[in-house]
This record gives C-alpha cells, sequence and structure tokens, in this order.
C-alpha cells in the first residue's frame, strides 16, 4: 500500500511527525512523507503562475497515495496554520485531488486533550474538499512530549 503522511508541523522533531511514521509502519508499504514548506496561498500568485511547484508535487502525491495519514499539533484550538495552507493549496487543483480519499486523522499536543479540538476542525476542513475521512478511531496523544520521551523518543516539539 503506498501511503502519504502529513504533518501539521514543520519541525524536523516533531512529536505528530514520528507519530505518523509510526503509525506508517503498522500499514508496510510504501511511505511518502509530505513537504508542506510551501508558500502562503495567494490567488494573484496563482492567477499569474499557477499552482507552484512544490504545490503541485504535493498533489500529485495525494492523487497517487492510496491513503493518507494526517496528524497536527493543536495551536489556539485549531490545527496548524501550516495544514490549513496546504489544503487551501490542494483545493485549488483542478483534479480534486482529496476527493474520495481515504484519510485517517492523528493529533499530538502539549495539552491534556492531545489535540482533539483540533481534530475536530480538521475533519470540517476535508469536508468541502470531499476527502473520505476515517470515523475512528480517535487517536489524541496528550502531553505528547512527555508521553514520547517515556518511550524513548527524545523531543519536546509538537
Amino acid at each position: 500500500m503506498n501511503i502519504l503522511t502529513i504533518s501539521g508541523s514543520l519541525r524536523g522533531d516533531s512529536v505528530n511527525r514520528k507519530l505518523l511514521a509510526e503509525a506508517a509502519t503498522l500499514y508496510g508499504g510504501e511511505v511518502v512523507e509530505a513537504d508542506l514548506n510551501l508558500p502562503l496561498y495567494d490567488g494573484d500568485l496563482e492567477a499569474a503562475e499557477g499552482l507552484p511547484a512544490k504545490v503541485k508535487t504535493l498533489a500529485d502525491q495525494v492523487l497517487n497515495a492510496e491513503a493518507i495519514l494526517i496528524s497536527t499539533p493543536e495551536y489556539n484550538k485549531a490545527p496548524s496554520g501550516v495544514l490549513k495552507n496546504a489544503l487551501d493549496w490542494l483545493s485549488r487543483d483542478s483534479r480534486k485531488v482529496l476527493s474520495g480519499k481515504p484519510v485517517a486523522v492523528m493529533s499530538a499536543a502539549a495539552g491534556r486533550t492531545g489535540g482533539e479540538t483540533a481534530q475536530y476542525v480538521l475533519r470540517n476542513f476535508l469536508t468541502p474538499l470531499r476527502a473520505n475521512v476515517v470515523a475512528g478511531p480517535a487517536v489524541c496523544v496528550a502531553f505528547a512530549g512527555k508521553e514520547l520521551k517515556q518511550v524513548g523518543w527524545k523531543t519536546n516539539a509538537t
């Protein structure tokens, strides 16, 4: 199975990135990690140049994946801006790359709810893109940095 992992954090040592890597090993097959280091969505840029090359690469990865795993930190009760920006760009691809695509959502956050609210908001973000969001089970890692240190991962980043 070809799985695309999408971390809502750009940090190299991100807890969410580590959570995705661990989850992806359970599925086997090829795992591709998305790069969300994209320009901010700008309608003028899109009108002048079309989709940026990095956005086209991400859209192709989404289109070619059999399933997608997304893990997001929670910033102010919402998914990261980086993740929202990527979804905004993907919505502009005429191929509707997320339509019907199986998507599992997870979160790891420093707080006691483990990003539960961010997951709820993210599921709403995915609705107009017509992704086939897996209903459950919910995976919310609370006090993420502390929890992962207990299993031997050295990080304090979300």
